[in-house]
């Protein structure tokens, strides 16, 4: 083998290398749903306002849905997110407990009250959420629709 030869093998080797060790980018969509490269995420369990519903906290507008967005992508912060595969929905997205190191993004969202335990589908944050409303963390802080309703709402007109 010569020099070139070398070289060449070399330069795919750390190209090939340094592709496969990249972070998939984490893109979040809302409170609840995060996309990792092509893969879409529902987080199990957990139900967070949509973007553009809003909340009233002291006669004054939130914009609650975003505020959630922003608490999960800070939450986030470019870290690694890896994700526990439950199931798929109707909208292809897959249900899963994501995880930011061993700490549950789902349990973090409820906890701090940017969003609430999804009781019809899980028990599982139950405890996470009366401990939000105790503290009036979040939504608990505010007057706020439960986001179903708020879809439901959207739904009827």
């Amino acid at each position: 083998m010569n020099m070139q030869s070398i070289y060449f093998f070399l330069c795919c080797f750390f190209i090939l290398c340094g592709q496969a060790l990249a972070k998939p980018m984490v893109t979040v969509i809302d409170g609840d749903t995060i996309h990792i490269g092509q893969k879409k995420y529902r987080f199990s369990g957990i139900d967070a306002p949509e973007i553009k519903q809003t909340c009233k906290q002291d006669n004054v507008i939130i914009l609650c849905g975003a505020l959630a967005k922003d608490a999960l992508e800070k939450k986030i912060n470019n870290q690694n997110v890896l994700c526990k595969e439950e199931s798929v929905d109707r909208y292809q997205r897959i249900i899963a407990e994501c995880f930011v190191g061993k700490e549950s993004l789902s349990q973090y969202l409820v906890k701090n009250g940017y969003a609430v335990a999804y009781r019809k589908y899980s028990g599982q944050f139950i405890k996470d959420e009366e401990y939000a409303k105790q503290n009036k963390l979040g939504l608990w802080s505010m007057m706020f629709e439960y986001p179903w309703d708020y879809r439901a709402k959207l739904r009827s007109k």
